[in-house]
């Protein structure tokens, strides 16, 4: 019996699995010689940083002299070619790294403009765009204003308009799409748009939401302009061993602003004990640039399978990346439900689980996650989520490895044949 046989998946699946395969020999290719050339850039990293075994013993109570976390900083910084760089599992989620740059680098009076739109739904409350508690920066006397996409893309014209204000003292990129149907953006993309920051407002620090980016091409923000990438753990960076937190690189000041939010003024980053983690996040991070390839030709493959079943997809099969999501149009609710049901199938943990929609924290929308994962919510392992609203969209990420995740998505469009033949 098959592998494939073993997991119940038809022979019809199958077949459109291999049918989908035969034309990615090419994407495939690019996208192994982009994870070696990342993958030399980490080892050569680690190897000027002298990575010892005696960086991973880890520290309690305070942290202070914690060599193995001082040392991941000077490799982050190495690494995205930045003067400082702030690494700790004390950061919860992206979410938490990035309102820490925002405070960071903001105070009362002070403009933000977010240049392609609004900000991923979690960011709203941070902001004060929607209520979402108390602590906002509209709650301390920041401003806000975004800058619309136009024709789907950066609008290189408004942006240099709206940053040109004196008060304006940070631009806000997101990499990513979000939950909308942008396409994301290429590290080129975010050079023009810092290109166009910096010439009408040289003093406006441009800040990089990096999540779902990071070694996705052979370069970051942070080589063409930006002044800060932020970004998660437990996606792209942790290589799908890092059990939580987050980083940031960028300018050695905005990096003291973050971590004296991240702690408090006067300790800044040098306390945060890092509890016998290190290991699993240098670990994680020289293992990153080939599970985050792994999880692109998940995606990639993910595209194929449903564009010869006629689903409209963002990016196609045949485009080049610059971010580990795959975007699906699934256009009725129940086909959204469906595959998420067969990516949960496809968990190695979990996979008994039936996702529904709910009310999750920082929605504005009842959201359906699928992901049977080690690491709680780590999105470089293979997930799905939709938001419960038209144009009923799925968002799929990650892939440990090629395998697993091609197994799921042969899940997930099982689910979906069999909810049409009923």
């Amino acid at each position: 019996m098959t592998g494939e046989m073993a997991l119940q998946i038809s022979e019809r699946v199958q077949a459109l699995g291999s049918l989908a395969e035969k034309n990615l020999r090419e994407q495939f290719e690019r996208i192994d010689n982009i994870a070696r050339e990342n993958t030399a850039r980490v080892l050569a990293a680690f190897q000027k940083y002298r990575v010892a075994e005696a960086y991973f013993s880890g520290t309690t109570g305070y942290g202070y002299d914690d060599i193995g976390r001082d040392k991941l900083d000077q490799i982050y910084a190495e690494l995205f070619g930045t003067e400082a760089a702030l690494v700790r599992i004390q950061f919860v989620k992206g979410t938490h790294a990035i309102t820490a740059a925002l405070f960071g680098a903001l105070k009362a009076g002070d403009v933000l403009v977010s240049a392609v739109g609004a900000p991923y739904d979690t960011l709203l409350g941070a902001i004060g765009v929607v209520d979402k508690g108390p602590g906002s920066l509209k709650d301390y006397g920041v401003e806000y204003c975004q800058v619309e996409l136009l024709n789907n893309k950066p609008d290189l014209g408004g942006i240099a308009k709206a940053a040109a204000d004196p008060k304006v003292k940070a631009v806000l990129i997101q990499r990513s799409r979000g939950y909308s149907t942008r396409d994301s953006l290429s590290v080129e993309e975010i050079g023009e748009i810092c290109r166009s920051v910096k010439k009408v407002n040289p003093g406006a620090a441009v800040l990089v939401d990096n999540c779902y980016g990071e070694f996705v091409e052979t370069t970051e923000p942070t080589h063409v302009g930006a002044d800060l990438v932020v970004g998660s753990l437990i996606k792209n960076p942790g290589g799908g061993l890092a059990p939580t937190g987050g980083y940031l690189a960028g300018r050695r000041d905005l990096i003291e602003g973050a971590a004296m939010r991240l702690t408090a003024p006067g300790i800044g980053g040098e306390c945060g004990c890092t509890l016998g983690q290190n290991r699993l996040l240098y670990q994680g991070l020289f293992l990153a640039p080939h599970t985050v390839a792994q999880a692109v030709k998940t995606a990639v493959f993910a595209a194929a399978v449903m564009e010869l079943l006629g689903y409209d997809t963002r990016p196609s099969s045949q485009d080049i990346r610059h971010d580990i999501i795959q975007m699906i149009h699934m256009r009725q609710p129940d086909a959204v439900k469906r595959f998420c049901r067969g990516i949960q199938l496809g968990a190695p943990v979990d996979s008994y689980v039936t996702p529904e929609p709910w009310d999750m924290p920082g929605y504005d929308s009842q959201v359906i996650m699928a992901a049977g994962a080690f690491v709680q919510g780590a999105s470089i392992e293979l997930s799905a989520d939709a938001p419960m609203r038209e144009p009923y969209t799925v968002y799929l990420q990650g892939g440990l490895t090629y395998e697993s995740g091609r197994l799921g998505v042969l899940l997930a469009v099982q689910q979906l044949l069999e909810g049409k033949e009923e």
